[in-house]
């Protein structure tokens, strides 16, 4: 029988890295930086330490616990192993885990330290559904839509965090962006879904993509991301220009608007674009975010 050989700490750390999804880190930090900046106008150690939490902590705990409890149809899912997340070894999960709440801890305590009450609910709100998307008992992920909501929320709730933190004035407009961001959420984990269609039935998950099938559920996303841009059309100027930046998503989705279950797959290569843009679609936001900071300066 072939000894299996030792786990290294350098392979060890490398298939954390590559479980955290580093191209997606960005997607939970710079929604707490940008809201927390935009309110406060400074630069404090909170907002370094928040910023550094979204980044990298967050997201080994939401990716990390994901690839854990997804392992069997990770085995059964090629897409798996680079940008798209880590097979993980059996015996990293149980250090994944734990490095997931360790590094978690330190930041949470000062956030905690930091907030108030409000904060408080709003943050154990965001990592109680970043754990229980992927853990049992509940496993959101296997809730057709509510897996769709579920996802969303891991990437607009940073924001609501900082907003709510910093003691921000809430108006309609702000609840628009907001509204707008997660409708952008709920489409993208829907798009994302429909590669795996196969892959999850095999595994036995459930999703919204194999409980409404591939077509059906790419159409979905489509009408998301449609209302996402319009609900940007009622937010306070430059805002409404945000509604242009759902377009190269439309169009990105569009040419999958007729696959079926059997060439689910596909969608891959649209995800991959997806991944990256996800960095134009930030840029145009971030140009956006600096003329409203220039016109209410």
């Amino acid at each position: 029988m072939t000894e299996t050989p030792a786990l290294r700490p350098a392979a060890v750390a490398r298939q954390l890295f590559v479980s955290s999804r580093p191209v997606s880190w960005i997607n939970t930090a710079y929604p707490f930086a940008a809201a927390y900046l935009l309110t406060t106008r400074e630069v404090d150690p909170t907002l370094v330490i928040g910023t550094l939490f979204f980044l990298i902590p967050y997201n080994l705990a939401m990716y990390g616990i994901n690839d854990v409890f997804d392992y069997e149809s990770d085995l059964r899912n090629p897409r798996k192993g680079g940008a798209h997340g880590a097979v993980l070894d059996r015996r990293l999960h149980r250090i994944t885990l734990w490095a997931a709440g360790l590094l978690c801890l330190p930041f949470v305590v000062y956030l905690v330290v930091a907030g108030s009450p409000a904060s408080w609910l709003v943050l154990a709100a965001s990592l109680f559904f970043v754990v229980f998307y992927s853990a049992p008992p509940l496993r959101l992920k296997e809730r057709p839509f509510a897996d769709s909501v579920t996802s969303s929320i891991h990437f607009f709730s940073p924001a609501v965090y900082a907003l709510v933190l910093t003691g921000a004035t809430w108006t309609w407009q702000l609840a628009a962006v907001i509204v707008a961001f997660a409708l952008w959420g709920i489409a993208s984990h829907a798009f994302g879904a429909v590669q795996d269609v196969v892959a999850d039935r095999e595994a036995g998950i459930a999703s919204i993509a194999t409980a409404r099938g591939a077509r059906w559920t790419v159409r979905f996303a489509l009408v998301c991301y449609a209302v996402a841009g319009i609900v940007m059309l009622a937010t306070t100027w430059p805002g409404p220009l945000a509604a242009l930046i759902a377009v190269p998503y439309l169009v990105t989705v569009w040419p999958y608007r007729a696959i079926t279950d059997a060439t689910a797959t596909t969608a891959t290569r649209g995800w991959d674009r997806f991944l990256w843009l996800n960095q134009l679609a930030g840029f145009l936001v971030t140009m956006l975010l600096i003329w409203w900071w220039a016109l209410t300066a």
